[in-house]
C-alpha cells in the first residue's frame, strides 16, 4: 500500500510563487518515478512534472520554466517549486505514482492564482 499526502497549496497573485510536497509512505519510494498533475475546474487531469527515481526530469510546455520538480529519497518527499504562476495554473494537483501497474493518487491540495 502505497500513501501520498500533498502539502502547501494556497491562493497567490499572479507572479508568485508556492511550493508544493508529496510524502510518500513505503521503502519503495526511491525506486519509482513520481509525478505531478493537474486539474483545472472543467478540464482533463494533465500531467505537469515527472521525475524519474535517479532524478531525470521532463515538464508539460505549459509550465517549463516555471516549474522545478524534486524528489528526496531518503525522506521520501517529491516537491514542485512554482514560479512566475499564471492565472491559467488555477487548479487541484495532485502526487502520483504507478507502483506496479497500479496508479496511486494523493488527495490533492487546491492552488489558486488571482489578484
Amino acid at each position: 500500500q502505497v500513501q501520498l499526502v500533498e502539502s502547501g497549496g494556497g491562493l497567490v497573485q499572479p507572479g508568485g510563487s508556492l511550493r508544493l510536497t508529496c510524502a510518500a509512505s513505503g521503502s519503495i519510494f526511491r525506486r519509482y518515478r513520481m509525478n505531478w498533475y493537474r486539474q483545472a475546474p472543467g478540464k482533463q487531469r494533465e500531467l505537469v512534472a515527472t521525475i524519474t527515481p535517479d532524478g531525470s526530469r521532463d515538464y508539460a510546455d505549459s509550465v517549463k520554466d516555471r516549474f522545478t520538480i524534486s524528489r528526496d529519497n531518503a525522506e521520501s518527499m517529491v516537491y514542485l517549486q512554482m514560479n512566475s504562476l499564471k492565472l491559467e495554473d488555477t487548479a487541484v494537483y495532485y502526487c502520483n505514482a504507478v507502483v506496479m501497474g497500479i496508479p496511486y493518487w494523493g488527495q490533492g491540495t487546491q492552488v489558486t492564482v488571482s489578484s
